[in-house]
């Protein structure tokens, strides 16, 4: 079986923020055969996360961790998707898949290798105590296994505990700060637009919020904010938001560092902690990614599912249509575009 298959692919290394102008969609074929033990996958959602960008330079630290990205090649990522072809006894056309697959409207995985058997699961979506497709992606998917093992693996809060949460409207952030009110904390938020702030005060529960533009002291604005301190950071910002928050620390304080989006294009300057607050109020920074916690996902996903059928949880999710909307919807997430998180539904 041949299928036409869309792909897309960085033109060059992308080194600043990225614009439309740095992907390409490459048109080309899957093939699969009866032989071959693959399973051949029509994606209907794509995954867009910021940390590809990371993937897509020269050089990156990520790259100790995660594959980089080069110029024309299919670039791996979490998508979901239904069989239509499987030569494997573990997989039936029809099936509904999540896993690491990659950009493009068709993929090919084989079962048995270990990074299919790791990241490659079916899921049951609809009727009969299932969700929508597009949850196991965003609040079932990545971004919620890193806001819950961040949030409780990490720093694991005590009711009462203050919690900041940066990027709060965010794919993570937009979790972390509904899973700290879960927990009995106090939990205050940062966004770059007033409907932003408003959405996490009246819509997702945040006991208060600030656009951090408007604010030109962060150290003082946090200071406002938590004048007993914090003790809880969930980190997505990195530069002087990691600053004023570590500034305004408590004694045995804790930092889930999930990501550092306004470093990832080398626009601003990068974090310069105060290691002496770090050292004298013995502050745990932890830096972390989702996969760490891949065994627990079937147990976060569990309490996270119930979560949500309690209604305790709201899912957000900015939905984008098409494998030409790819590129501008990537390009988005570095311009504060997006509310929670960003996908690209396929036809």
């Amino acid at each position: 079986m041949e299928v036409r298959n869309r792909y897309v692919a960085t033109r060059r290394h992308v080194e600043g923020a990225p614009t439309e102008a740095d992907f390409e969609v490459i048109e080309g074929t899957a093939r699969w055969s009866p032989d071959s033990g693959e399973v051949l996958v029509k994606n209907l959602f794509l995954s867009i996360d910021p940390y590809q960008l990371n993937r897509m330079k020269v050089t990156s630290a990520s790259h100790h961790a995660v594959d980089g990205i080069l110029p024309g090649q299919r670039i791996a990522a979490y998508t979901a998707g239904e069989v239509v072809a499987s030569a494997s006894p573990e997989y039936a056309a029809g099936d509904v898949v999540v896993g690491v697959l990659g950009w493009e409207e068709y993929s090919l995985f084989d079962p048995s290798s270990p990074a299919a058997a790791a990241t490659v699961h079916k899921v049951s979506t609809g009727g009969g105590g299932g969700f929508p497709l597009s949850h196991h992606l965003s609040v079932l998917g990545t971004s919620g296994m890193t806001a819950y093992g961040g949030l409780f693996e990490v720093c694991r809060p005590a009711k009462g505990e203050k919690v900041f949460v940066s990027a709060a409207s965010g794919s993570v952030g937009s979790l972390a700060g509904q899973f700290a009110k879960l927990a009995g904390c106090y939990v205050v938020g940062c966004a770059g637009t007033q409907a932003k702030v408003d959405l996490l005060k009246d819509k997702l529960g945040f006991d208060d919020a600030f656009n951090y533009k408007e604010e030109p002291d962060l150290k003082s604005a946090l200071k406002r904010y938590f004048p007993d301190g914090i003790d809880i950071y969930f980190e997505n910002v990195g530069g002087e938001m990691l600053e004023a928050a570590l500034a305004n620390m408590n004694t045995y304080g804790r930092v889930a560092l999930s990501g550092v989006i306004s470093e990832y294009t080398g626009a601003g300057r990068r974090a310069v902690p105060d290691l002496l607050e770090v050292i004298y109020k013995r502050i745990t920074i932890r830096g972390f990614f989702a996969w760490d916690f891949l065994p627990k996902f079937p147990e976060f996903g569990a309490v996270i599912g119930e979560w949500i059928r309690e209604g305790k949880v709201q899912v957000l999710e900015d939905v984008s249509e098409g494998i030409d909307s790819v590129p501008a919807a990537f390009a988005a997430l570095f311009s504060g575009q997006n509310v929670g998180k960003k996908l690209v539904k396929l036809a």
